[in-house]
């Protein structure tokens, strides 16, 4: 595939303009070969658009037009706007390709860190006792196969099995070697020469520093685990004569109906079918505040029931579990490689080949089978790919330790490199649970009368600011008086009737719909509105009887985390809501921000985060994973905070903070640019002391088992480097 400047992602380049034609190029373009037609269709479809002719080889477009009618500025600004229903589709892709492997490498994850570790005492008591020795019994026999079949050799040929397999593997399966290829060959080649003491020192350190890695990535998967701790292990199901059976977990099957106390961690995911209970779902979800849960909710496994007794029927468990699927898509950051990463396994995948080429050149010249082992032994791809694979895991690790999920190394590096950010205002910048601020009534009737009538007309609806009315009425030990079937109009207000009366409830639109006259009030009501409080009025019949002021406060460091946003460098920070104009307007002067955009549909989110990606912007999207998921999904990082809905954060976001604190946010930041520092530093390691013993061992100054500790030694000091991430304070300040 050609390499094309690295333009944004959707960006048009303008190859070539002649009179009715031009031809524009991008990097989305490489990666539409299956939407190519639908592409071509489409443009065809345009008006004065004569003839499309696509490429996906070079990632362009040759477009025909009528100059009488067009210009070509008119022509490119057609394409973009066309081409931006692709977006998805190009960037998964171009994601996917950059992290397509090109060797194929052994998983340390399949190894258990306690076979590792006793494959590290085996190595050492062997190499020890060897030594004291002299190389252990001789078994008498004659001829070459005595190299071969010492005890150190024997031993050393056991202990490497998985690196002979996963050499001879990636041989098979991509024609290519990988790092065990040659660590294979460079044991093989020191025991069939007889130094068999060479290659345990090889294999000892190299399984120490593989053993660093693997108990990093154990550690991250616990840390996890911990965080998300999936509920008891034993649960009572409810037999059909009613009475109770405990039973294992793994043992429950769907359908089944579990009981559920006071205090107990949820281990099902599955509906409310009894009674009623107030949830903390914060680990899931990230809100604060308990949920009640009745007939007919969705109850989720790893929450804890704080009050209350339910019956749930079971949906999910096990491995199919919303909280068994954060961890499995969080616990495998190998699956979602930075591109770094990747880099670092395409470097050692052209390294090797030279090692190879490097050994029998200096054999060629040298007829020195020492130097030329040592050729093989000393190679960079083992510290590059186990330091990188080291820092990632520690960096999701720390994170996870702190309540940050970051779903995979590329979401770190991304983190890392953005310097752009868009916030959501309902549930991620604000609480997102409204609270009645001000009541205001008209001569002649009371509060408690408006809060009864309102609460009356909003008790069906799951509505935000009806929360705010009900919650208000019951706290007041007011009672919701018994009322009629209520309509809906959206985005306008609700009507019931109470007792022979029509009680509208809704917004200012609403009540001049209905000739209702609010005069009275007006410049109270234009008080609050400037106060940033919205308005719900209520009327009775045709009479109106007053309003209602609302208000959602920020969360509690919302300030201070853009602050220290704008020290890490953060220069476009916008405000993107589906609220009310003067709203948005208020908060977003509040909050010192770039730029706000109000009254959005979801698609006008996203199309916003791209229209910032298309000037080169490297975006992070935080919002609430509900009507935020397409925007959370185009972003460069899609960040779910807040009162989440638990399917949605999972699927939309790339990192989800779980204790709903904005600060979270600066310090994953600065732990993300702390590891890629990390990181470029082990490359420089890397070749500078490796570089210095292969030129060492060429002209023969170096033995070979001195080879194999000066290359293996760096090797662990560089994962140590790395591991050091796990240590790092994940500091809610900007240092």
């Amino acid at each position: 595939m050609p390499r094309i400047k690295e333009l944004p992602l959707m960006r048009l380049n303008l190859i070539h303009c002649q009179p009715g034609r031009i031809r524009v190029r991008s990097r989305a373009m490489l990666y539409l070969k299956d939407e190519s037609e639908t592409l071509i269709t489409g443009l065809l479809n345009m008006h004065y658009i004569n003839k499309v002719e696509y490429s996906y080889i070079t990632g362009s477009l040759l477009v025909h037009f009528d100059m009488e009618t067009l210009s070509t500025e008119d022509v490119i600004e057609i394409i973009e706007g066309h081409l931006g229903a692709f977006s998805l589709a190009a960037f998964q892709r171009e994601r996917e390709s950059k992290n397509e492997v090109t060797v194929n490498e052994r998983r340390l994850q399949e190894e258990s860190v306690k076979d590792m570790s006793r494959r590290v005492g085996i190595s050492a008591f062997s190499l020890a006792y060897f030594a004291i020795t002299k190389g252990g019994p001789k078994l008498g026999i004659e001829g070459w196969r005595v190299n071969i079949l010492t005890m150190p050799a024997i031993i050393s040929l056991m202990l490497s099995s998985s690196i002979f397999k996963s050499g001879v593997s990636s041989l098979i399966k991509t024609r290519r070697p990988n790092a065990d290829t040659l660590t294979m060959t460079a044991i093989l080649t020191a025991l069939l020469t007889g130094r068999s003491m060479s290659a345990l020192v090889t294999i000892l350190l190299s399984d120490i520093a593989e053993l660093m890695t693997a108990y990093t990535m154990e550690r991250t998967r616990k840390a996890i685990g911990d965080m998300l701790n999936t509920g008891d292990d034993e649960v009572f199901v409810i037999n059909e004569d009613g009475s109770l059976t405990l039973k294992a977990v793994k043992d429950v099957i769907i359908n089944e109906v579990v009981s559920i106390q006071t205090g107990d961690k949820l281990s099902v995911d599955g509906i409310v079918v009894d009674g009623n209970a107030y949830i903390d779902q914060s680990s899931i979800t990230g809100e604060f505040f308990p949920v009640y849960k009745g007939i007919n909710d969705v109850v989720y496994a790893g929450t804890i029931v704080k009050s209350g007794q339910i019956r749930v029927k079971v949906d999910k468990i096990g491995d199919d579990t919303t909280v068994s699927r954060i961890v499995s898509m969080v616990e495998d950051a190998s699956s979602r490689k930075a591109q770094i990463q990747t880099y670092a396994d395409r470097f050692s995948a052209k390294i090797i080949p030279l090692n190879f080429l490097l050994s029998g050149m200096v054999y060629v010249f040298t007829k020195d089978i020492n130097r030329a082992l040592s050729m093989m032994i000393i190679d960079y791809s083992c510290g590059v790919r186990l330091s990188t694979a080291t820092a990632m895991s520690a960096c999701i690790h720390n994170a996870a330790r702190n309540g940050v999920l970051i779903k995979g190394g590329n979401y770190v590096e991304s983190l890392a490199e953005a310097d752009a950010l868009v916030l959501d205002k309902t549930g991620t910048i604000t609480e997102g649970r409204p609270k009645i601020v001000t009541i205001l009534t008209v001569e002649g009737v009371k509060e408690q009368e408006l809060l009864e009538l309102a609460a009356a007309t909003e008790e069906d609806s799951s509505h935000p600011l009806a929360y705010a009315i009900l919650e208000k009425t019951r706290r007041s030990g007011f009672v919701i008086p018994n009322h009629g079937l209520i309509e809906v109009e959206v985005g306008r207000g609700v009507t019931t009737t109470v007792s022979e009366r029509k009680i509208f409830v809704g917004n200012k639109k609403y009540m001049n719909e209905n000739h209702i006259n609010f005069d009275e009030l007006s410049l109270e009501i234009n008080q609050l509105e400037k106060n940033g409080e919205s308005t719900i009025y209520v009327a009775d019949n045709i009479k109106f009887l007053g309003v209602i002021g609302v208000h959602d406060a920020l969360k509690e460091n919302v300030k201070r985390a853009l602050n220290r946003l704008r020290l890490l460098g953060f220069d476009d920070v916008r405000l993107l809501t589906g609220d009310m104009a003067f709203q948005a307007e208020k908060v977003a002067a509040r909050m010192n921000m770039d730029d706000y955009e109000a009254e959005l549909m979801p698609a006008d989110k996203a199309r916003t985060v791209l229209s910032m990606q298309s000037k080169g912007s490297k975006v992070i999207m935080i919002g609430d994973g509900i009507n935020d998921a397409p925007a959370l999904a185009y972003a460069d990082v899609g960040i779910a905070i807040g009162n989440t809905r638990t399917d949605v954060a999972i699927e939309s976001s790339n990192i989800t903070i779980t204790n709903d604190d904005l600060l979270m946010i600066p310090s994953a930041i600065q732990l993300s640019r702390t590891t890629m520092k990390v990181i470029r530093q082990n490359f420089g390691l890397v070749v500078g002391i490796n570089s210095v013993g292969i030129v060492l061992s060429a002209i023969g100054w170096l033995p070979v088992i001195w080879g194999s500790v000066l290359h293996n030694s760096s090797t662990i000091f560089v994962v140590l480097n790395s591991g050091r991430l796990l240590l790092k304070d994940f500091e809610r300040r900007v240092s």
